[in-house]
């Protein structure tokens, strides 16, 4: 059993090569009321992540590192729905051929209003991503009244990590395909995406257990006449 779990392992570490992680770990805010006015969130037409939309299948652009900006581009995102004290994960994906530099950190929503760096960031990507990407044909409604809501932002960083002679490349290197991934915590312990393969393992280890002690007795008892006939 001990080799199967190896060969498990193995064949787990054979996939995941193929893709590179980064990854944010954080606690739910408490909740903030939001009042139902305009300009609010909506208007910055970010795309959201939550526990029931918690994967984005997106192109991220990137560009080289520069004394202005020495981790490439930003990318904004709202993550929405969360539960207060619980812990959360919130990582990207891309495959290993695209080398790419990513950096995430969150923001509540004070901390980003309250801090002329990180509003202006925002306000910068927001109306860029309004002139480049058209208006979804069903934008997300406001709220009628006031909501009270545990929610972050989720900023993203993106520089190309590689070097090639071709000077096209270097001029524009291509988007860059990416998951990003929002998953809570079980028991703020485990990330849930993990629970099926800690599931597996346990289950995995118990019947080794029962196995491995069903395989020492059989092997005791066919042992055992040939001792006595021995002596």
């Amino acid at each position: 059993m001990l080799v199967l779990a190896l060969r498990v392992l193995l064949c787990y570490l054979l996939v995941t090569v193929q893709a590179n992680t980064e990854k944010v770990i954080f606690l739910g805010p408490s909740s903030i009321t939001i009042p139902n006015i305009s300009p609010g969130l909506e208007q910055l037409q970010l795309n959201a992540l939550s526990p029931s939309r918690n994967k984005l299948e997106t192109q991220l652009p990137v560009k080289f590192p520069t004394d202005e900006e020495p981790r490439g581009t930003q990318h904004w995102y709202l993550i929405e729905g969360l539960e207060e004290g619980r812990r959360y994960e919130v990582r990207i994906c891309w495959v290993a051929t695209q080398p790419t530099a990513f950096w995430l950190d969150v923001h509540t929503i004070n901390e980003v209003f309250e801090t002329p760096e990180l509003i202006s960031a925002l306000a910068i990507y927001s109306e860029q991503r309004d002139r480049s990407v058209p208006r979804s044909p069903e934008p997300r409604q406001p709220d009628a009244a006031a909501t009270s809501k545990s929610l972050l932002f989720l900023r993203i960083h993106s520089a190309a990590d590689f070097f090639t002679t071709n000077q096209t490349l270097m001029n524009f290197p291509p988007d860059v395909d990416a998951d990003i991934i929002l998953d809570p915590f079980l028991l703020n312990v485990l990330p849930r995406s993990l629970g099926p393969t800690a599931v597996y393992l346990v289950v995995l280890a118990i019947v080794g257990w029962f196995l491995s002690g069903a395989i020492s007795r059989w092997l005791w008892k066919i042992n055992e006449p040939e001792k006595e006939h021995s002596s």
